[in-house]
């Protein structure tokens, strides 16, 4: 029994992993001053348990600390990946290259403090990741170091301990990295007087002005160019713009198909979006005072349906191949993807997890169910050989050295950026092979966590054994560095953002928090400024800004070690 609470052993192991984060969790949960830094309280826990001489099993803590890094950036990258590419729209390729900037600005700052002080250029990449809370860009620069110590004939034991002093650097500078950034936030906005209310109404307005959701016309048929002539050769070249969702003449309302003739006086409802409305008005003429409980209460044969794609055939389908007006009668009016009302054009991929909007009779509507699955709790299943194969190609690409000219040692993307881009790009482009990757947000979010705090936990608990010594053998300075790493590149950017870029300043703490990675931030700034804004434009460079991070932390290991 003593075994179990003293050994090395695997039981032990699993018992002191469950003990740290159990017990980081729930100090996580206390705030001050509303801010928590969650659950990076359990790597502090992991540190003073290591210290105090309940230690891990090495293999067990290795492998324990890869693997959580890996499920933790793979679900980051499954998530962020569908929305990644379209980032780089409205505005985002401006977010992006501040980002990369303040990346490069902290890696700058680094190798400027190595030289100017005289600490190591390794450890300057454990403060610098803690000073950006990237626990990712510490986990890669760790495995880069141990790799290329042991290529260089050190013990993999001498060479796990140099990589683990990297984790001490990182646990004294990430306070900083969480109060240092919270704190230039609340600075920023008094002295620029920011008035929150009016940045929101400002972004809500260019919002509205550009939005490309789902927009309901109700227009009479007015041009005489289209008289008496069939649906299919009005819509012509112009099907990925507006749904005929329905269509009232003589008082009776029914689905059109690409045969019906249009005539002088016909209303129809359409489903376009708000760029489309004038052109819409030139083709069909004018709107008309009705409203869509108009059309309901008129309506006694057709039935409107809200229908969940479910079949994981049906990922990668063009909206067309369906062909669910022409064989059932039933229009697809709006297709609802993550929250989102998209015109349903026939060139839409479909994607499973996605809702159709559909109008038609009880009877069509229910062979279309039929058609799309609509089993909403199949859903629950995640998808994991998607996520497995994916992580398998993901180490592969990982282990693929890089060389850059003037670097002695060819760069790896390693455990950490070889997965996080093959989920990005699985994300993407998974639906458009038939490749289904859709896990429901709880599911993506579990893997993330138990990643996370499976990596902290050993992250804590490799570190312990010499954090207070380091600390006091000069370490103290790292919070120091770790100031300077935090706050010089969030000034900087800031007041490029704010004064050249002219960026709102909700999207501004959205560049921000992304560009640091920095969640607990991110919950910060979410609460206190009460927008949904901050975590679109946190997405926006998040996965750009964590895949420099790994780079950049690998590259001044390589450069320490030349």
């Amino acid at each position: 029994m003593g075994e179990l609470f003293t050994g090395m052993g695997i039981p032990h192991t699993i018992l002191l992993f469950a003990a740290v984060i159990a017990i980081g969790l729930f100090l996580g949960r206390f705030k001050f001053k509303g801010v928590s830094i969650g659950s990076t309280w359990i790597l502090f826990v992991g540190i003073i348990f290591s210290h105090f001489g309940l230690r891990a099993n090495p293999t067990a803590l290795s492998f324990v600390k890869d693997f959580g890094l890996i499920l933790f950036v793979f679900s980051i990258g499954l998530q962020v990946g569908p929305g990644f590419f379209h980032s780089f729209k409205k505005g985002g390729v401006v977010m992006n290259l501040l980002a990369v900037g303040m990346v490069l600005m902290a890696g700058g700052l680094a190798i400027a403090l190595h030289y100017l002080t005289g600490e190591r250029l390794d450890t300057m990449v454990g403060v610098m990741s803690g000073a950006v809370t990237n626990t990712p860009g510490l986990g890669a620069a760790q495995q880069t170091l141990s790799d290329v110590l042991v290529s260089e004939g050190i013990t993999p034991d001498s060479a796990g301990e140099a990589a683990a002093k990297l984790a001490s650097s990182y646990a004294v500078a990430y306070p900083i990295g969480v109060l240092g950034v919270i704190l230039m936030l609340i600075l920023f906005k008094a002295v620029f007087k920011i008035d929150i209310d009016k940045e929101r109404k400002a972004l809500e307005d260019e919002d509205a002005a550009t939005v490309e959701m789902a927009r309901r016309m109700h227009c009479e048929v007015e041009n005489p160019a289209i008289f008496d002539k069939p649906l299919s050769a009005v819509v012509a070249g112009h099907e990925d713009q507006f749904v005929v969702s329905r269509m009232m003449r003589d008082g009776e309302i029914f689905v059109p198909g690409p045969d019906t003739v249009l005539r002088k006086g016909d209303k129809v409802l359409i489903v376009t979006s708000q760029h489309n409305v004038d052109q819409i008005r030139i083709i069909f003429g004018e709107e008309v005072p009705m409203h869509l409980e108009d059309w309901k209460k008129m309506d006694v044969h057709l039935v409107s349906r809200r229908l969940s794609v479910t079949k994981s055939s049906l990922t990668g389908q063009h909206l067309k191949n369906l062909q669910i007006r022409s064989t059932y009668g039933v229009t697809v009016t709006r297709v609802l993807r993550a929250g989102v009302e998209l015109v349903a054009g026939p060139n839409l991929i479909l994607q499973m997890g996605d809702s159709i909007q559909v109008v038609g009779t009880k009877e069509a509507i229910d062979a279309v169910s039929k058609v799309v699955g609509n089993k909403p709790e199949t859903l629950s299943h995640p998808n994991l050989v998607p996520i497995f194969a994916g992580i398998a190609i993901g180490v592969i690409f990982g282990s693929i050295p890089i060389s850059f000219p003037g670097i002695p040692q060819p760069v790896k993307l390693g455990l950490a950026g070889g997965p996080l881009i093959i989920a990005i790009l699985l994300g993407h482009f998974g639906p458009k092979f038939r490749i289904t990757t859709y896990t429901t947000l709880s599911a993506n979010m579990m893997i993330r966590e138990i990643g996370i705090n499976l990596f902290l936990a050993a992250v804590g608990l490799g570190a312990g054994e010499n954090f207070v010594s380091s600390l006091v053998g000069g370490g103290y300075m790292w919070i120091l560095y770790g100031a300077v790493i935090t706050i010089v590149p969030i000034l900087v950017t800031m007041l490029v953002a704010r004064l050249v870029c002219k960026l709102n300043f909700l999207q501004i703490c959205g560049l921000i928090t992304g560009s640091t990675t920095n969640p607990p931030v991110l919950a910060f700034a979410q609460g206190a400024y009460g927008s949904d804004y901050t975590s679109l434009n946190y997405a926006t460079v998040y996965p750009l800004s964590m895949f420099m991070r790994v780079l950049v932390a690998q590259l001044l290991i390589l450069i320490a070690l030349a």
